[in-house]
């Protein structure tokens, strides 16, 4: 039995190969370039929506506290222009080091231990 041109499938060539990858290549530069051009950041917030961050006298903890109420006891806003707004931002990892004191006063934080 002979089999004629029109019965044998084409097999995918190298060219189709090299044609495909760039073709998903060109697609996975393109999502990349979306998400760095709209500004999206793979950083978690630090507090949800309707909170914000306050930490504690004196140590360096933290926590989120719904807009409108005030701190609770053991709980300082952050310095204004200090705020950390991202996990591991500038501020983030500047607080894990340094606190408040009861005077308001930026200090080193007590060492771990």
């Amino acid at each position: 039995m002979s089999l004629t041109r029109s019965r044998i499938s084409r097999l995918p060539g190298v060219s189709d190969l090299r044609r495909g990858l760039t073709a998903t290549a060109a697609a996975c530069a393109a999502v990349v370039a979306a998400a760095v051009l709209s500004g999206c950041s793979v950083q978690d917030d630090i507090c949800g929506d309707g909170e914000y961050p306050v930490m504690t006298v004196g140590d360096t903890g933290s926590a989120c506290v719904p807009d409108g109420e005030q701190p609770p006891k053991g709980y300082v806003r952050y310095p204004k222009d200090k705020v950390p707004q991202k996990v591991d931002d500038q501020w983030d990892r500047y607080w894990r080091t340094h606190t408040l004191d009861a005077e308001g006063n930026i200090i080193d934080a007590p060492e771990a231990g």
